[in-house]
């Protein structure tokens, strides 16, 4: 099912329509269209069941939307292989006249609530999968218990790259807690995992060619707790569990800089040729890799190409970012040397900002993080054909503090409340830079003050289905105080799952 999510990812931007919105109505990310029937009748939930066609795959999505209106409506719902005489069913259909008039993402879908039963159609089965979410924030409590209201919506997002970088490196986060991550992205449409998955305080991934970075370098982080690392079995099913629910996970191997957990493990990777001590504080910008080494290359291309033969999805993330105590010219060719290799292995490369300041090729898709830089360099990189991830620190970073007084996060990038999480617009981030070449948006959250469960979802939540909402919605969809309605709602999700958030007081959450 990732290569649905990855052929979306590919379409880029979509083109979108609009329609006014319904006040009755609480769905995040918020749809293009929205209709609310004068006087029809809801769909009761009591009994209900799943209709689904043959294939696998839409027999996966029929489980998936039984099993979450189970949980959100607090009765059974039941798949069946056809549509049975009597009780109110949930049809899953697709069909090429689904979605929004005018859009072309594969994502297009329909959800159509009446009180004979509901039917959601989609060109493709990820639509499905995202009418099923939309379903799902639609249930309510009614007199005769869960039910949903007669609905009418056409949704297709604004860009088809919608994610999340977490990293876990830095504090390492176990695969049962990346997998409540992926069940979380998904709930709001968002797409793509990007793992930092190697750092200057940990490599926390099996590398065949070189097994001695997991074995070695991965018990440090920077809470003083015990690290980890995904073995190749979890990264495995870490991505069977992301392709279950059309998420994408793209692997970063931080590189030229932000490498002393490698050199710590490998002395034949510094002019000096010792090795350097393991590192747990939070400084960056001190390690680095040296080009016209031996043992250099030929580590490079091993590592990336082990993550590259374990990666299901089309892009490996190789970094580029803070290698600050190197020269242009030998950045420059770590970068293109990079390239080169990643292609070689079939993949596509992504790269911190930072690279674009090294003549990158036109197909490396640039992530653009740091506001306080000239964008020169980007527009420079956009006249040779670049495309952009926009994560930009002071609106997407998660990690940020809420408020000066918050005890977790940093501030670096300013404080991120609510409301700036939510009030900003991809496409003029980067001034200049063509609207059509901002390919998605992510949000980050970094770990170097982050280290329980706890810690990362009161960070995440509210602010993730903010940063959904600038992802999937067109800009003249959005409304801050509509928002603040429907998080208040969303809430009650994350109470029944044990999902902790952050109150904000920008809500008022009773």
């Amino acid at each position: 099912m990732s290569a649905s999510t990855d052929e979306s990812i590919r379409q880029g931007r979509v083109e979108t329509t609009t329609t006014t919105r319904s006040p009755m109505v609480a769905i995040i990310p918020q749809p293009l269209q929205v209709d609310s029937p004068a006087g029809g009748e809801a769909l009761p939930l009591e009994g209900a069941v799943v209709v689904a066609g043959p294939s696998a795959v839409e027999q996966h999505v029929a489980a998936y939307a039984a099993e979450l209106l189970t949980r959100a409506a607090g009765t059974r719902v039941t798949v069946a292989g056809s549509r049975p005489d009597g009780a109110p069913t949930v049809e899953l259909r697709l069909a090429e006249d689904a979605g929004p008039a005018g859009s072309t993402s594969p994502e297009r879908h329909t959800l159509e609530v009446s009180g004979s039963g509901a039917v959601l159609t989609a060109v493709q089965p990820v639509g499905l999968f995202d009418a099923v979410q939309t379903l799902r924030q639609l249930v309510t409590e009614g007199e005769q218990g869960a039910e949903v209201s007669a609905v009418v919506v056409r949704d297709a997002p604004r860009y088809a790259w919608r994610g999340l970088s977490f990293d876990v490196a830095r504090n390492f986060f176990p695969l049962e807690q990346l997998e409540l991550v992926i069940d979380v992205l998904a709930s709001y449409k968002l797409n793509v995992l990007h793992l930092h998955l190697t750092d200057d305080q940990g490599w926390r991934i099996e590398t065949p060619s070189r097994p001695e970075l997991a074995k070695l370098s991965s018990d440090t982080s920077t809470s003083g707790k015990a690290g980890g690392h995904l073995s190749l079995a979890d990264f495995r099913r870490l991505q069977d569990y992301a392709a279950d629910r059309f998420v994408t996970v793209v692997p970063e191997i931080d590189l030229p800089g932000h490498t002393n957990a490698a050199t710590a493990v490998y002395g034949e990777l510094r002019a000096d040729g010792q090795r350097t001590a393991k590192y747990e504080g939070i400084e960056v910008g001190f390690s680095q890799l040296t080009y016209d080494l031996p043992a250099t290359e030929p580590f490079l291309r091993d590592v990336l190409a082990d993550i590259a033969a374990i990666t299901d999805g089309d892009y490996l993330h190789v970094g580029g970012d803070e290698a600050l105590t190197l020269g242009a010219e030998e950045y420059a060719k770590f970068i293109a040397l990079l390239e080169e290799i990643v292609l070689g292995t079939g993949k596509k490369v992504i790269a911190w900002q930072e690279a674009a300041q090294a003549d990158t090729r036109p197909e490396t898709l640039v992530q653009y993080w740091d506001t306080r830089t000239d964008v020169a360099p980007f527009l420079a990189a956009a006249e040779r054909g670049s495309r952009f991830i926009m994560s930009p620190g002071n609106h997407a970073y998660l990690d940020m503090k809420y408020t000066a007084e918050y005890p977790l996060g940093q501030d670096w990038a300013g404080l991120i409340e609510l409301r700036t999480a939510y009030d900003w617009d991809p496409a003029e981030i980067i001034p200049g830079l063509p609207a059509d070449q901002v390919e998605g948006v992510e949000a980050a959250i970094w770990t170097e003050t982050l280290s329980t469960q706890e810690e990362l979802f009161g960070m995440l939540l509210p602010r993730l289905s903010a940063a959904a909402e600038v992802a999937w919605t067109a800009p003249e969809r959005k409304d801050w105080e509509d928002y603040r309605r429907r998080v208040v709602s969303e809430a009650a999700t994350w109470r029944r799952e044990g999902l902790p958030f952050h109150e904000t007081p920008q809500v008022d959450w009773s």
